[in-house]
């Protein structure tokens, strides 16, 4: 619990360097903040290697706090190397508290799902496709929170003290459509590789996950040969992502959350 909380703090300093230079004509301590969050993911990883990574014969530890924080530190780690190209310091706060609020968690609520995926190649296969397609969708997301945000500021007559930071409309629609397009054939992989690989992706206490994963998957096809095609964009395709990235968490962790967090209290 003590490197649980460790992270928090470093996580959250991180966070409050970025906000507090937003407000300062010369910006953010990019430097300091780099250096926090780097020893921020470092203590990460090493919480989700123990955490995960219990006795080889007992199998994993994949519960959904630490598979929601093994999603947090990738989107973390993604968002920290694409700041160096991308306009995404004003999503940078939200998705570091994000994360330490996950590690502080998962250190105070202590849950297990064991599996035994080191000797099932097919559903590590499977998980990771998913893990990724997950995280690559809620960055996009993010993006679309970004874009929202972005379109009621220029809407405004008076521009705001983060007027300044904001990046250009057209530079983060871009890369919303990408992130959505990648995102879509991962997760497009994790679901062919569901149905090849496993056995019970509509059994019970799966169908639920596998329906609104495919609802996901449906709307996200629609959003890219709707822009494609047609030049979608604006506030449906904003609305739309934020819809998919709910149905998507709620098929990931809904059922889990009930199970091992309610049920369990």
């Amino acid at each position: 619990m003590l490197m649980n909380t460790i992270c928090f703090v470093f996580y959250m300093l991180a966070s409050g360097i970025i906000v507090t230079g937003m407000f300062q004509e010369k910006g953010p301590n990019k430097l300091a903040a780099i250096i926090s969050v780097l020893v921020a993911m470092g203590l990460h990883i090493t919480i989700l290697r123990s955490g995960i990574l219990i006795e080889p014969e007992m199998g994993q530890n994949m519960s959904m706090l630490n598979v929601a924080s093994l999603v947090g530190w990738l989107i973390s780690i993604t968002m920290l190397l694409a700041s160096f190209r991308l306009p995404n310091t004003i999503l940078l706060p939200v998705v570091y508290s994000f994360t330490g609020l996950l590690v502080l968690l998962n250190g105070l609520i202590p849950n297990a799902h064991v599996m035994q995926i080191s000797v099932q190649p097919n559903l590590l296969i499977h998980i990771t496709l998913a893990l990724f397609a997950y995280a690559c969708l809620a960055i996009a997301s993010l993006y679309a929170v970004q874009l929202s945000y972005i379109n009621l500021r220029l809407k405004e007559k008076n521009a705001s003290l983060l007027h300044s930071s904001l990046p250009p409309l057209m530079a983060v629609e871009n890369i919303l459509f990408k992130l959505l397009l990648v995102g879509t054939v991962l997760l497009t992989l994790s679901l062919v590789s569901g149905f090849m690989f496993l056995d019970n992706m509509f059994a019970k206490e799966q169908a639920h996950k596998t329906a609104l994963s495919l609802v996901a998957w449906g709307l996200y096809t629609i959003i890219l040969i709707g822009h494609s095609t047609f030049g979608w964009r604006g506030k449906p395709i904003i609305w739309s992502t934020i819809i998919g990235g709910i149905l998507l968490t709620l098929a990931y962790f809904g059922s889990r959350f009930v199970r091992e967090v309610i049920l369990n209290a």
